[in-house]
């Protein structure tokens, strides 16, 4: 049976993260056309603007990762031209980004995220900004794109080394946070409900883009083996998020568990707003855990965006 709507998939773009943008994209596009759905593929361009509206889709179904699809760029123009579009608009997406203001918006609220501070790169040349072991990070790049893990025995000297390679020689200033020993845990949600928690195991190093988004790089255990309590915690906090930040369509909140505090090592480290939907992403994953098949999934997404 043919579906009548229209939808356009904005994909692509050149941020570091098109690759990954591509393969969601495409899967997302593959599985509304078995839907039914009359399916416009968009690899964005400088062009965007004319080619959607050359395009005249009822609603886009925005597949972008990083900047600008998930900075609050793509929803302005989208919003601007009066099309209806997938996941997180404007605000909530310039804010999500941004893990700075991501912090304001949500630590007052009583969200536990690890206390940090903006440091500029050339200022780490002279001394490190906090105890070692420290993470930095760029303040509003997503997929763990130019994360660092600072410790004594990491070979970036001490202080660091101008010539180290590092997010320090492509980013002007940075966000350092201490770093929390313990597991990675994730937990996504879908149309207002807070999914299943994943623990994600990296087979080398930390949860880099690599680990993310190579086959075989990183073991996911859905559900995550954890006690009911801190399960309960995690799903409860992923939702405050989605609801305090304003997300829409799919979200995944990221967390680390320092698993000797209980309840008290629970830190929530960002809200991703256009989570993955690759065939090894995380949100498909939960959603099929739970019953809801890839095809289902994108459907829901997309009738969400309509209504």
């Amino acid at each position: 049976m043919t579906n009548p709507i229209h939808v356009a998939v904005l994909m692509g773009g050149w941020s570091n993260e098109r690759p990954v943008s591509l393969m969601s994209g495409n899967g997302v596009a593959d599985a509304l056309e078995r839907k039914g759905y009359r399916v416009t593929r968009i690899d964005m361009d400088r062009d965007v603007a004319a080619r959607l509206a050359e395009t005249k889709p009822d609603v886009v179904f925005n597949a972008l990762h990083g900047v600008p699809g998930e900075d609050g760029s793509i929803q302005g123009l989208m919003d601007l031209m009066g099309l209806k579009y997938t996941h997180s608009g404007m605000v909530t997406s310039v804010i999500a980004i941004d893990k700075e203001l991501t912090k304001q918006r949500l630590v007052p609220h009583g969200v536990p995220m690890p206390k940090g501070t903006m440091v500029s790169s050339a200022s780490l040349f002279e001394a490190d900004p906090l105890p070692r072991p420290y993470v930095l990070k760029p303040v509003n790049e997503g997929s763990s794109v130019g994360v660092a893990i600072v410790k004594d025995d990491s070979n970036y000297g001490n202080p660091i080394a101008r010539d180290a390679k590092g997010p320090w020689q492509e980013f002007d200033n940075l966000l350092a946070e201490p770093f929390i020993k313990g597991r990675e845990l994730t937990t996504a949600v879908l149309g207002g409900k807070a999914l299943c928690v994943t623990e994600l195991k990296p087979k080398s190093g930390f949860y880099d883009f690599d680990a993310k988004y190579t086959d075989g790089m990183t073991e996911h255990v859905c559900p995550a083996e954890i006690p009911a309590d801190i399960e309960a915690r995690m799903l409860e906090l992923a939702l405050q998020c989605h609801t305090l930040l304003g997300c829409k369509g799919a979200s995944r909140t990221d967390f680390r568990w320092d698993d000797e505090l209980g309840l008290d090592g629970i830190f929530v480290l960002e809200t991703n707003t256009q989570p993955g939907m690759t065939p090894l992403s995380l949100v498909p994953e939960q959603a099929k855990h739970l019953g809801i098949p890839y095809e289902e999934l994108v459907d829901m997404i997309v009738k969400e965006a309509l209504a």
